[in-house]
């Protein structure tokens, strides 16, 4: 018996047509946009158009019909040419409109899915706190009940898609309440954009990612109704490492995207670069960190499809996601610095795409859960620090 790991013909068509669209729409205008640190408008509003960010939910909520291995092979494609508009559309997707998806009512289902499906809209996922990091647990933000309001005080930091002109609403985790054992209650709660007392910072100054939103966020006494709450009040912990482990395997798709364009791009360059009268893809030194780069994409790709593939014939698959996030995202570092070798001096200038890619890798052993904490959680599924 032998996995056959070819993509279904709908799925083959999507794979193409996004990688169409990386390659004539996204390719010729991003490196501008990163240059200047500004958000892609225009081309978001093109996937949009496309049906992207409505890829992995059902059609009466506008969405595309299709599932989590759709979206990834759409990110895996966006990213082979440019992270920034990769990220925008995975965080839109997986950590914008999935928890409502998953956990919302049917009201606020409606009320809010449509446009975030169509990319009309985009919504952001505000769990990092400043002395937080990876300790979701130690979350400071409150939310006090106030007759039919929320009353939320605190502060976010480092999210995605938070301060666009298209962003409508951020889901934040807040301490609601104690346990009988003093520990806290953490409930989500959705707030909407321009809600008074609710300020978006300013854009930060990235290493990577220059063309995507990141900022800080802080609430004072921000006012909204108590049917904004998301879920189960006290759930709200548990209800984002569920969203978690299914970003984990669009991180992972997003990564092999990345590890794989700087093998597009190193093919290219070793074809066209001459050194001492030939090609330098003539030396086997070259051929060798080439190959070494195909291997890690190709291995990577299997990872975040098995992931995915048991995600969404309802399999267990947390240990399956953690690996594939651990092991793209540092195959993604690792092609990333050799490509940047193998174009020598120009792979230090920003305009060509491997010097974006090197600035763009290091993130993805960072965000949605480090490598550290990967490594933590594969180690507990198998029974080791439980």
């Amino acid at each position: 018996m032998s996995l056959d790991h070819r993509l279904p013909a709908e799925l083959e068509e999507l794979r193409r047509t996004v990688e169409a669209f990386a390659h004539d729409v996204v390719a010729p205008k991003i490196g501008e946009y990163y240059e200047q640190h500004a958000f892609p408008y225009e081309i978001v509003q093109e996937m949009g158009r496309m049906g992207l960010f409505g890829l992995p939910f059902t059609e009466e909520y506008g969405g595309m019909g299709g599932d989590y291995l759709a979206l990834g092979i759409a990110l895996e494609e966006l990213a082979r040419v440019d992270s920034s508009v990769a990220i925008t559309l995975e965080a839109g997707v997986s950590l914008g409109a999935m928890p409502l998806y998953h956990f919302g009512t049917e009201e606020q289902k409606r009320a809010w899915l449509p446009k975030l499906c169509s990319g009309e809209m985009l919504g952001a996922f505000g769990l990092t706190e400043p002395d937080g990091g990876s300790d979701a647990g130690a979350t400071r933000t409150t939310a006090v009940r106030d007759g039919d309001s929320w009353v939320i005080n605190g502060s976010k930091c480092f999210i995605t898609n938070s301060g666009t002109d298209i962003t409508g609403l951020v889901t934040v985790t807040a301490v609601t309440g104690r346990k009988d054992d003093g520990s806290p209650l953490i409930s989500s709660i959705i707030v909407p954009s321009g809600t008074p007392g609710f300020t978006v910072g300013a854009p930060y100054s990235k290493v990577g990612w220059n063309a995507s939103d990141t900022r800080e966020l802080s609430f004072s006494d921000v006012r909204v109704p108590v049917g904004n709450l998301l879920g189960e009040e006290g759930r709200g912990y548990a209800q984002f490492l569920r969203i978690l482990d299914e970003g984990r395997i669009a991180i992972a798709a997003l990564a092999t995207g990345l590890a794989q364009g700087c093998v597009d791009e190193s093919v290219r360059y070793a074809k066209e670069r001459h050194a001492f009268g030939r090609a330098i893809g003539t030396n086997q030194a070259i051929q060798f960190k080439i190959a070494d780069m195909e291997m890690r994409a190709h291995t990577s790709r299997l990872a975040w499809r098995d992931a995915a593939s048991r995600l969404v014939h309802g399999e267990t698959f947390k240990k399956e996601a953690a690996l594939a996030k651990l092991y793209s995202s540092e195959c993604a570092v690792d092609n990333a610095r050799e490509a940047t070798q193998i174009h020598g001096g120009y792979g230090f200038m920003n305009e060509y795409p491997v010097a974006r890619m090197w600035r763009d890798a290091k993130i993805l052993e960072i965000g949605e859960g480090t490598s550290e904490v990967q490594r933590m959680l594969i180690a507990r599924t198998l029974g080791v620090g439980a």
